[in-house]
């Protein structure tokens, strides 16, 4: 079963509430949140944003096509993802921002690329990705407490953080669809903690690890939170990343993860391991196996 938990409960540390996210992330990977410090007005305003842009004409979207770039920022139309190589590339369209560190020259801190239109786009988006970032660092302070580590471990090492936000875009399940064919593949995310907010429609599936599949669903203004290979390596194994994917349906569907990784230099090898392992190797070649452009330029 996949713990629902007060969230101001968890951050104050109540017993009940962090015997729950222990719990939740040994052995599920999986949690919904809510009574959160991020508004359900605020979700909404975010979703319609998304739903918006997604709607606008190929040409507006082509404007701002990661397929012109060496990264992950701006629109990426249906099929330029595959998770799985067992499947097809993933058939929903995705919009991509993140940290910005150009100087760098790390792909993972590209500069963003926004569109014109909708009005006000860009300005809700990154609202949102500022106060998601804030309330991801505070969730993953709780959870280390919870495994056994200071409250604080994490807390300097995300003062510039790989945190990818996307909006995701899910298309009705189309009648040619097969057995190969997903709005998004079976996988694990690759980074520490995603905070996933949803439109409320259906078509999330956890894998149970006796066999089969969960859905989990979130109202908007409630989160979804599970945990990527970064954060189980990290913490070796006191928190798993489970496999979950999306099948897709009769109906369109939003949804809007927050991929919340840590500085690009942090050494994300299991702690006391003696081992070094820079988050930003991990992520990048993770990236570069399921972005079809990325994988085009490996060749």
């Amino acid at each position: 079963m996949i713990p629902r938990l007060d969230a101001q409960a968890l951050l104050a540390g109540e017993d009940k509430a962090v015997e729950a996210v222990r719990a939740g992330a040994a052995r599920v990977g999986f949690l919904t949140l809510h009574n959160t410090p991020i508004p359900e007005r605020q979700v909404r305003e975010v979703i319609a944003a998304y739903r918006a842009f997604f709607q606008r004409p190929e040409a507006d979207k082509a404007a701002v096509d990661m397929a012109r770039t060496g990264a992950s920022r701006g629109w990426g139309g249906a099929r330029s993802e595959q998770v799985d190589p067992q499947a097809n590339p993933d058939y929903k369209q995705v919009f991509d921002c993140g940290y910005e560190a150009p100087e760098t020259g790390l792909a993972t801190y590209a500069p963003n690329l926004w569109p014109d239109r909708p009005e006000g786009f860009r300005e809700t988006i990154e609202s949102y990705y500022r106060d998601a970032c804030a309330f991801s660092l505070d969730l993953l302070g709780a959870i280390a407490g919870a495994i056994g580590e200071d409250k604080s471990y994490f807390a300097d090492k995300f003062d510039r953080p790989m945190a990818l936000l996307r909006g995701n875009y899910y298309p009705r399940r189309p009648d040619w669809a097969g057995d190969r064919d997903f709005g998004i593949a079976t996988h694990t995310d690759y980074g520490c903690l995603t905070l996933l907010a949803t439109d409320g429609t259906p078509g999330l599936e956890v894998r149970k690890r006796g066999g089969g599949w969960a859905e989990v669903t979130a109202a908007p203004g409630e989160f979804i939170v599970n945990f990527g290979e970064m954060l189980e390596l990290w913490t070796a194994r006191r928190v798993v990343a489970t496999p979950h994917r999306v099948k897709g349906s009769a109906q369109d569907r939003i949804s809007v993860p927050l991929f919340f990784n840590p500085n690009h230099d942090t050494n994300v090898a299991p702690m006391g391991s003696g081992r070094v392992i820079r988050a930003t190797d991990h992520l990048q070649k993770r990236f570069d196996e399921t972005y079809v452009h990325l994988k085009a330029k490996a060749v």
